[in-house]
């Protein structure tokens, strides 16, 4: 055979003539049906595995993300607790801890469980915190989801204000009056009795955690040291920083500027249960959900034995005319490889655009099931988020890429491996 007729063997590596006998063998006659169906179920395997994993890893990043988000915008970063003698020098104690460099601030408060009542229901537990007017204002989470009523002169107002689910269960509303009981009253001759007594509604928030919009009270630090018998004291201080994952690092400042014996705990300790078990669940959930990819990598496999079957006859003719191994194995790389590489660029345009809508998605869905999906009061969060993570995306889209590039070397192996004359005489 003349060098003019190896014509194939003389083009580089990945050359015009390879990616076009490639993009020929993609492109399904009416007796290769099978094999192209195979194919399509590939790309679309591949497609909505890599669209899945983006958008579960992006919404639970998003849960985790607001989650994070609400509790320390509600709770403090750090709370002090005194260990020998009750908090009778807080506002002092208070003060020193504010000059620390970056602490936002400290507030005194008081906790508390009480029974709410309100215009209708049986009532409801809730949690009463005392904090002074001007603290409330600095906790941004409330101060700046104030739906109806105002914290203005909160101090001097006599009343509370209440999370948006516990005035929709209860039946109240900004001047209405909500009925507090403490187990914890008056001691009398005959035994503790419950201390009953009714606040009105100053302020509805929504700080958009079902937890804290059902079951929070703010009270003023005044009224609270009465009603639950801790006149001149609070329980605790708590700290809002500028940077909570740096709390280690401040801790000892703290100690040192409260100058007194105070037992320390910070956000971490006291939901690290909860972190730790959203964290378990996304890495269980990404292994789970990489097998919809690893299947959709084996189908191409099979489409590829298949189709490697299927043209032994013009592999045959391919190596005759001088076509190299390497050029068949490049051939049948490239067709299995477009397959993945397509299949997962696909699905990340469909995961990026599903995150953007996913709140419509939900409502939709929502509306035509005529159920609530995500509901609040088993998620905490009243709308379904979802966010992005780019490292995290980049490796949903190697790891499909990788394992589709594996898939394809198997039948591309064979294919180079294929003895010409063997095809020939089979055909």
């Amino acid at each position: 055979m003349s060098k003019a007729a190896a014509k194939p063997s003389s083009a580089g590596p990945f050359s015009g003539f390879e990616r076009m006998v490639a993009w020929r063998y993609l492109r399904s006659r009416r007796k290769e049906t099978v094999i192209s169906v195979i194919a399509s179920i590939s790309f679309l395997g591949i497609m909505l595995g890599v669209a899945t994993l983006i958008v579960v890893m992006a919404v639970m990043n998003g849960f985790r993300a607001e989650l994070l988000t609400r509790i320390l915008g509600v709770n403090g970063h750090i709370i002090v607790t005194p260990i020998d003698l009750p908090l009778e020098d807080y506002e002092q104690v208070a003060d020193r801890i504010n000059g620390v460099g970056g602490v936002k601030y400290a507030l005194p408060l008081i906790d508390g469980q009480v029974l709410a009542q309100g215009n209708v229901g049986s009532g409801a537990g809730a949690l009463v915190r005392g904090v002074r007017g001007t603290d409330l204002s600095k906790v941004s989470m409330v101060a700046d989801n104030i739906r109806f009523g105002t914290l203005e002169n909160f101090d001097q107002s006599d009343g509370v204000a209440v999370g948006s689910r516990m005035a929709s269960n209860l039946g109240l509303a900004i001047g209405d009056t909500i009925t507090l009981t403490s187990p914890d009253g008056d001691v009398t001759p005959f035994g503790t009795t419950a201390r009953i007594k009714g606040y009105p509604i100053v302020a509805i928030f929504e700080v958009g955690m079902s937890e804290y919009d059902s079951s929070i009270v703010y009270m003023p630090l005044s009224e609270a040291q009465l009603y639950f018998n801790m006149e001149d004291l609070v329980q605790s201080i708590e700290i809002y920083v500028d940077n909570p994952d740096a709390v280690d690092a401040l801790k000892p400042k703290i100690e040192e500027a409260a100058q007194r014996p105070v037992l320390l705990s910070d956000w971490r300790q006291r939901n690290q249960t909860f972190f730790s078990a959203l964290q378990v669940e996304r890495n269980v959930m990404f292994m789970i959900l990489t097998l919809i990819v690893l299947v959709a990598a084996l189908n191409i496999i099979s489409g590829l034995v298949m189709l490697v079957k299927d043209k032994g006859h013009d592999i045959a003719i391919l190596r005759t005319m001088g076509a190299t191994r390497g050029a068949i194995l490049r051939i049948f790389l490239m067709t299995g490889a477009a397959i993945g590489v397509v299949g997962t660029l696909a699905g990340f345009v469909l995961g990026v655009v599903i995150c953007l809508n996913v709140e419509h998605i939900r409502q939709f869905f929502s509306w035509i099931s005529g159920t609530v999906l995500f509901n609040p009061e088993l998620y905490f969060l009243s709308q379904l988020p979802a966010k992005m993570d780019a490292g995290e995306t980049f490796s949903v889209i190697l790891m499909a890429l990788v394992l589709s590039f594996i898939a394809t070397l198997f039948p591309a192996w064979r294919a180079a491996r294929l003895d010409p004359v063997e095809a020939l005489r089979y055909e």
